[in-house]
């Protein structure tokens, strides 16, 4: 067999053991392994030059980003921002219709700005939103969709760790990354806002019946209060994404001043005890160790499809198909989406980010808005069947046994469908992307 064919064969297997739901991380590993013992003809010189690309991976400054935004988004959790976060935006709308779920998606939007972990925010606000939603009258299907929807900007308003993982995997800026995410994402925030508005304004029955205003002036929040909830995570929003575009430090920089600034706010409220500071520690530990062997994973897999010639013989297909430029775009976010329905996010970009990489080069692609671009369609997946990880997350967090796995995904499908669109939107127009680059 030639390399080439070994790397396909390679390939090949590696899906396969995905589909028998083997580890992601264990298959990619296992099948570069034997393809580069295959193409070298030895099983030492295959394992060194694994090891070689672990010990590269890890060793990068670059990957010390990881743990301290992780970090981060775990104090913000325990220490109940997101709850202030949940108040601050209900107070914003309390006398629109549908105003709930406007304040679930602004508050998820403000979550996101400082946790970047889209799971971490189904599973905050499953608690906080769908509760107080079902007590006002809305449906428990708008109520837990609203939630599973708007949880994915986590992932695309900065800082987001699935930005975090395509710079690493790409060799781009994290920072002009976490830039091009800003306005796709506040844009589709506004989207889901306005699908919320419009449901509400001409589909009443499709939120809730007898749907009552979260708040009357009597219980609207004081002046006091907004500032009391809203100003410290302002603070940390500006300390982090400011100091970021601002030039004052690197991404890096900032992951541990954004650490350190959540732990001062924590013990200055109080909220953070030294139980919840080691289950902090614990749980970033055990995130990042995961990431890390994805990581690793998925650099023995691109080292192996290198040697094989995978990528150039696919990028030569590709030029010599003459399905022009938007046709190679349209056919990844296509087989993206595809694989959303079976695979998690960080697995589906550890797959076909390195094998695209040769092709994009080719077509002259700027990898910035391909990653905002692989950002959005990626999160479409959390909302898809029959994987959709954001919905089991909000399926485990719930306390109300009648809510089902099929209304969590129905209530999700119309904003998985907004996705759609916003995505469309920065295919047509990738100043959405580049514009504050």
């Amino acid at each position: 067999m030639s390399p080439f064919e070994i790397g396909l064969t390679s390939f090949g297997a590696m899906v396969v053991m995905v589909y028998l739901g083997f580890w992601v991380p264990f298959a990619l590993m296992l099948s570069s392994f034997v393809g580069v013992w295959v193409i070298k003809g030895s099983p030492i010189l295959a394992g060194k030059l694994l090891a070689l690309a672990a010990s590269e991976t890890i060793s990068s400054y670059f990957f010390g980003v990881v743990p301290l935004f992780i970090m981060m988004g775990f104090i913000v959790s325990v220490t109940g921002m997101g709850r202030d976060a949940f108040d601050v935006a209900n107070h914003m709308f309390r006398r629109v219709r549908g105003g709930l779920g406007f304040g679930t998606v602004g508050a998820n939007a403000i979550f996101a700005a400082i946790t970047g972990i889209s799971i971490a925010s189904a599973a905050v606000f499953t608690r906080i939103a769908v509760p107080e939603m079902r007590r006002h009258g809305y449906s428990k299907r708008f109520s837990v969709g609203v939630v599973a929807g708007s949880s994915v900007l986590g992932m695309l308003i900065p800082p987001s760790l699935l930005l975090i993982l395509y710079g690493l995997l790409t060799e781009q800026s994290v920072g002009d990354l976490f830039i091009a995410g800003v306005l796709p994402g506040l844009l589709l925030a506004f989207v889901f806002c306005l699908g919320i508005f419009l449901v509400a304004l001409f589909k009443p029955k499709l939120i809730g019946e007898g749907i009552t205003d979260p708040y009357d002036d009597a219980d609207a929040l004081t002046t006091q209060e907004v500032l009391a909830k809203g100003l410290p995570i302002a603070a940390l929003i500006g300390l982090v994404l400011g100091g970021i575009y601002g030039g004052f430090f690197t991404p890096i920089e900032a992951g541990a001043i954004g650490c350190s600034g959540a732990i001062i706010i924590g013990l200055l409220r109080r909220a953070l005890t030294l139980k919840d500071f080691w289950e902090v520690l614990t749980d970033t530990g055990l995130i990042t160790a995961a990431i890390s062997f994805l990581i690793i994973a998925a650099q023995m897999y691109s080292r192996m499809l290198a040697l094989s010639g995978v990528p150039a013989g696919f990028g030569n297909f590709v030029a010599t198909a003459e399905i022009g430029y938007w046709g190679v775009i349209l056919a990844y976010v296509l087989l993206v989406i595809l694989m959303g329905t079976i695979l998690d996010s960080s697995s589906i970009m550890l797959i076909l980010v390195p094998l695209m990489l040769p092709v994009l080069a080719l077509l002259q692609v700027d990898l910035i808005w391909f990653g905002i671009i692989t950002i959005i369609a990626v999160e479409i997946g959390l909302l898809t069947p029959p994987f959709g990880i954001s919905v089991f997350v909000i399926k485990s967090s719930l306390d109300d046994p009648s809510i089902t796995l099929g209304d969590i995904f129905y209530g999700a499908a119309p904003f998985a469908v907004l996705m759609l669109v916003v995505l469309g939107l920065v295919l047509a127009f990738p100043q959405l992307a580049t514009a504050l680059l």
